[in-house]
């Protein structure tokens, strides 16, 4: 079973997997340890991860980013128009009440929800983890951001079993980033006097703070604080704005009308920051932004920092929140441990410091990696394979849940809700909710305040109907328990509704049955009855923001097509690659090292065919030919090639089998003409057949090598490399036996040495089993009998 953990990121994401006693994060097929998070479609398939980063630019209105911001928004969110409209090309649409994306797919419009998006993506996770590990993979945990509500965490598991995916933990970034710093720790303190560290995570799209604390053998998470909508991309947006207004005046340009110019202006934007973030100066050049213009221009460390005022004025509030909410002051923070890209730059860093009154910063960690080993981590604490240190894990509730119901006409005096999970709520944590009723009742579950979610959601998180009621006996109200759970993922789910039920039975009473009876004594007490609470489950209905059955199953089904149509029409583009690259090799080689082995006729022939190929492959019938098509012009030109080939390496492989052939005959002919005394025991009759046998052999040897020597380079061979190891082997297993002889044992002679046996003096009868046991010396030494058992030493 693997053990992989995902960072689920806006702009890539990381695997983390757990093997070699440790934590790795692997590389993809380009061999890097960071995967755009991209979906990309086009006429003939879908490209995802670093093929669809390849393709951006010419293909950037179907190239989908964003997974993580949008999955399981709605498309009127005032967030996903005002903010991330300005970060994505493709055109956004709703989609069954959540958002999706409109793209050019197979020919003709298709629109797909980011739920699905987001399971097409975590597919290639799972193959990049697969082609690594040499294995299927199930189980994986994903680290997403703390902010995320309800809806956005069961979007997530949606998408993960579209993709065949098991959650086994959604992990919030910041836990996964503690839990990853204090579980390879040694040196923490006791319980009473805890290490607190903060944790600060800015990346590309948002930032995130945790106060944890730290004793042995667990952690506590104290606070946490957010802002959804500052990171790396807002400094981005922020320069290209500026650089858009000065190419207006200086080129003449708007570069905000056309999306492609916004697109190539972002990315040189992109690359500018970091530059700045390790220079004071850096100049900017796109090449043709637009109009086939090629802009450039220049900016300092301290510009940057002017128009990017506003984003670094938001950082410190979430900070000051998550310190008033753990109850500390900065003086009693620690550490402050830095993660996520965009705290390279350095008036990022300054900022972060200033919030928490000029304390040190630490970079212990790795800024890009950190969330994704934390992941992992949680991944073998879940695992039942792996074995993982005991450390205790206690995250806990962002936003406060809620349960209300309609009021009971008879009780005006009824409550209507009730707060089940306050902010700061242990995760996962259990409560049962009382209900007085006596007949169907539903309870709707929200958050208790809406205007701290990111964006305008949907405060539902799901409801709850009791159809059945049962009658209370007595006639009273029937009270009905309801069981409810803040998980792991950190969602709310209604596990049982029940009633209980008290019963009374009779304990047993000891009974004397030694004791006759008295006449005249008193009658034995009546038994006691013991009073038994039984729990009897009631049916419910659930109404989750979860995808139905139905639809989810339908969602797989076509995600397997897609996936499996995918791979057709890539093999297809190997096999086309292939075969364009044969043509080019044998080409280049026929008239360089090939010469010596080709005929002017096969020449002719084969120059012929891959021109012929050549021209074939660049027409439409070649651009758009079947796999099969491709693989069977392949096999007729190797029918032209092959020979020639074959000719080439074999005069190659001919050589070093000649000298490994000869090498083989010389030492077994020296070993036994050898005068030495570790071949004097052997007969010299088997050393003579071993002389004869190199002699027979040396015959064949020379004749053929003499046959080749007069054949020409371009006609087949007579003699191949197989045919002179299959002689060397032939050798080897004739004469190897006769000189590897061992030497015979030398013979017992009466009264010398450790040979000659010692005499024994005779012993009682009682005494037989011990000297049936003596050792080499002599010494008895006493043996356990173990009735039907052996024994056996092992090695």
């Amino acid at each position: 079973m693997a053990v992989v953990g995902v960072d689920f990121g806006t702009l890539h994401s990381k695997i983390g997997v757990a093997r070699h006693r440790g934590i790795d994060i692997i590389a993809n097929e380009v061999s890097n340890r960071a995967t755009p998070s991209l979906v990309a479609f086009d006429s003939k398939r879908r490209s995802i991860g670093e093929s669809a980063k390849t393709q951006e630019t010419s293909n950037f209105k179907n190239t989908i980013g964003a997974l993580k911001r949008l999955v399981g928004r709605t498309l009127d969110d005032p967030q996903v128009q005002n903010i991330e409209k300005k970060f994505i090309n493709t055109t956004l649409v709703d989609v069954n009440g959540t958002v999706g994306a409109e793209v050019n797919y197979l020919g003709e419009r298709q629109a797909f929800s980011f739920t699905q998006l987001v399971g097409a993506y975590l597919g290639k996770i799972r193959d990049i983890t697969a082609n690594e590990l040499k294995t299927g993979v199930s189980d994986i945990v994903i680290a997403v951001p703390g902010w995320y509500t309800e809806v956005q965490r069961r979007a997530i598991l949606d998408a993960a079993a579209i993709a065949n995916l098991n959650v086994l933990r959604i992990i919030n970034d910041t836990t996964a980033t503690a839990l990853g710093y204090g579980i390879t720790k040694s040196d923490l303190p006791e319980a009473e006097n805890p290490r607190h560290v903060a944790f600060v995570d800015v990346g590309h799209s948002s930032l995130s703070v945790a106060v944890v604390a730290f004793s042995k053998g667990r952690l506590d998470v104290k606070s946490t604080a957010y802002e959804p909508n500052l990171g790396g991309r807002d400094i981005d947006y922020a320069l290209l704005q500026h650089f858009a207004e000065e190419f207006k005046g200086k080129y003449k340009v708007d570069v905000v009308s056309s999306p492609k110019a916004v697109f190539r202006l972002g990315a040189g934007c992109e690359k500018l920051k970091k530059v700045l973030s390790a220079n004071s100066e850096s100049p900017l050049n796109v090449e043709s932004l637009m109009n086939d213009i090629d802009a450039s221009s220049k900016l300092t460390r301290e510009q940057l920092e002017s128009l990017i005022v506003p984003v670094l004025d938001a950082i410190e509030a979430p900070i000051h929140r998550a310190l008033a909410d753990s109850g500390l002051s900065p003086d009693q923070i620690d550490s402050i441990e830095l993660v996520g890209g965009s705290t390279r730059v350095p008036a990022v860093r300054n900022r972060i410091q200033q919030a928490f009154g000029g304390k040190q910063l630490s970079f212990t960690l790795n800024q890009d990696e950190a969330i994704a080993r934390g992941a992992t981590f949680a991944c073998a604490m879940l695992s039942p394979v792996f074995r993982v240190r005991d450390f205790a894990l206690h995250d806990i509730n962002h936003y406060p849940i809620k349960v209300q119901w309609e009021q009971v006409p008879t009780d005006p005096d009824d409550d209507t809700e009730i707060l089940v999970f306050p902010p700061g709520n242990s995760v996962p944590s259990t409560k049962i909710l009382s209900f007085y009723r006596r007949q169907q009742f539903t309870v709707e579950a929200a958050y208790a305040e809406p205007s701290g979610l990111p964006g305008v959601l949907n405060p539902s998180v799901g409801s709850f109907t009791v159809t059945d009621v049962p009658a209370d006996p007595k006639g009273d109200a029937t009270v009905v328990k309801v069981k409810t759970r803040l998980n792991l993922h950190g969602i709310l789910s209604f596990e049982s509704t029940y009633i209980e039920e008290i019963e009374e039975k009779e304990e047993p009473t000891p009974m004397d049955v030694d004791q006759p009876a008295v006449e005249g004594a008193a009658p034995p007490a009546p038994p006691k009855k013991k009073k038994v609470i039984k729990k009897k489950e009631i049916p419910f209905t659930t109404v989750t923001s979860s995808l139905p059955k139905q639809v989810l199953e339908a969602h797989k089904e076509r995600e397997s097509e897609m996936h499996a149509a995918d791979k057709l029409v890539q093999d297809t583009e190997d096999r086309k690659n292939a075969l364009e690259e044969y043509i080019y090799d044998t080409r280049g080689k026929l008239d360089d090292r090939y010469a010596p082995f080709v005929t002017a006729d096969e020449k002719s022939a084969l120059l012929s065919a891959l021109s012929e190929a050549e021209d074939w492959l660049y027409t439409e019938e070649g651009e758009d030919a079947t796999k099969s098509i491709y693989v069977s012009r392949l096999d007729a030109l190797k029918v032209l090639g092959d020979p020639i080939t074959f000719r080439y390496r074999e005069s190659e492989d001919r050589a070093k089998a000649l000298s490994a052939l000869r090498e083989t005959l010389n030492t077994y002919l020296s070993q036994a003409t050898s005068p030495e005394e570790k071949y004097a025991h052997i007969d010299e009759k088997d050393k003579e057949s071993v002389v004869e046998k190199v002699a027979l052999v040396e015959k064949w040897l020379n004749d053929n090598v003499a046959k080749q020597a007069e054949r020409p380079k371009n006609v087949d061979p007579v003699l191949t490399s197989a045919e002179v190891l299959k002689k060397r082997d032939e050798v080897i297993f004739f004469a190897s036996p006769i000189l590897t002889r061992p030497k015979p044992k030398p013979p017992v002679v009466p009264g010398s040495g450790t040979g000659t046996p010692k005499p024994q003096t005779p012993q009682p009868e009682a005494n037989a089993n011990a000297n049936a046991n003596a050792n080499a010396n002599g010494d008895a030494q006493p043996e356990e009998k173990k009735e039907g058992g052996s024994s056996m030493d092992v090695d």
